[in-house]
């Protein structure tokens, strides 16, 4: 049985099939014999299943040979989603870390078997959705209108009609939509508005900020302090804007990175912040999600706890 591995600088940027093959040698696998192990889910990545062989990896990324198959996912049960709101202009839900919001452009002429096997949270709140309609059928695809992470848990909403997604959207455009967000951090940042601009790259292949307004988009995040830990500080983050990864991005150019946070570690001199805190995944929450109904103009909002891995987490850290 292969060990969990790591993957190297040397196998950086190969096939996942390559890869794995490669370790495997010593059992002198053909490659019809990788290839199956992959498409019957046998193999994750960075602690999610992946079914693809000519997935390019990166140097770090962490691969596991699975004893047995993972479950498949089928239709008829959607992963325990939890559906907060659902009418005939939206579906309110709450996505568990690990599922990707919607799919990639590049996974978008996946067959329906292919789909199945690694669905998205777009793909589960459609099945759930179909199944609460007399005579089942197939809907069109739900509408984006945001997205979190796919390490982040939380609070998201889906428009359904053409409308919904055009008024949810210009809502969002003007700031108007409650968005709340929960993360631990090393050490006590104070209470602070950080509002910068933010580019796609800061000058190393990430997303950063930049003090030039004509370069980049304006971000804001709203700091208070949820709650003090020992060593530690559990923030609430309200979003005035929602660029990608903005509050990750503010966090750790403020020095306080988020714990977990695998990609925005770094300090502005490259060396990497340590981080002791034994965090599962990235330990990020949208627990507050409000906005004006698009069709009824009823005022909607829902709030989510922290989920149980993060509140372990936390509790572990009170000491």
């Amino acid at each position: 049985m292969l060990a969990p591995f790591r993957t190297s600088a040397v196998e950086a940027y190969h096939t996942l099939a390559k890869v794995l093959r490669s370790r495997l040698h010593e059992s002198q696998p053909s490659w019809a014999d990788v290839r199956r192990l992959i498409e019957t889910r046998r193999v994750t990545v960075n602690g999610t299943l992946c079914t693809d062989e000519a997935r390019r990896l990166h140097e770090g990324d962490e691969v596991v040979l699975l004893a047995q198959s993972a479950h498949r996912p089928k239709a008829s049960t959607p992963a325990g989603l939890v559906v907060r709101h659902l009418d005939e202009s939206i579906i309110v839900v709450e996505k568990a870390s690990g599922l990707n919001t919607v799919r990639h452009p590049k996974e978008l002429e996946w067959s329906e078997r292919r789909r199945e096997l690694v669905p998205t949270l777009q793909d589960v709140a459609l099945w759930a959705i179909e199944q609460q309609r007399p005579g089942g059928g197939t809907l069109p695809p739900l509408r984006i209108v945001h997205r979190l992470d796919k390490e982040t848990s939380g609070l998201l909403v889906f428009a359904r009609t053409p409308q919904a997604e055009r008024d949810l959207g210009l809502q969002f455009r003007q700031h108007t939509v409650v968005r709340r967000y929960l993360a631990l951090v090393p050490g006590v940042p104070k209470p602070q508005t950080i509002s910068n601009f933010l580019v796609r790259d800061r000058g190393d292949g990430r997303r950063g900020s930049t003090p030039l307004s004509n370069m980049g988009k304006r971000a804001v995040t709203h700091i208070e302090i949820e709650e003090q830990l020992k060593g530690y500080t559990l923030l609430s983050c309200r979003l005035e804007t929602g660029r990608t990864h903005q509050i990750r991005i503010h966090l750790s150019e403020a020095g306080h990175p988020i714990c977990g946070d695998k990609v925005y570690c770094k300090r502005a001199n490259g060396d990497e912040f340590e981080d002791r805190s034994g965090a599962p995944r990235l330990a990020l929450h949208a627990t507050e999600l409000g906005f004006v109904h698009p069709f009824t103009n009823a005022k909607l909002h829902w709030t989510m706890p922290l989920p149980n891995d993060l509140q372990k987490l936390v509790t572990r850290l009170r000491g």
